[in-house]
């Protein structure tokens, strides 16, 4: 992964963290899983939120995130 593209994903974490309703339009719950995901350009954040915690789960590219 790009360098700039880690610091990019873990800007949109920090934010999304800070203030859930600033990325409402980039995160999703993912179908049939407690899962969410958050879209940072060619790259997926899949995650989990429990009440004040946010762990994510894979980065991956946009491709393979799914799988």
């Amino acid at each position: 992964m790009p360098v700039n593209a880690s610091a990019k994903i873990r800007s949109k974490m920090d934010q999304y963290a800070a203030d859930p309703a600033s990325l409402a339009n980039l995160v999703k719950r993912l179908q049939g899983s407690d899962y969410l995901r958050l879209r940072v350009g060619d790259w997926r954040v899949i995650f989990r939120e429990d009440g004040s915690v946010v762990a994510v789960i894979k980065v991956a590219s946009r491709g393979s995130a799914y799988e």
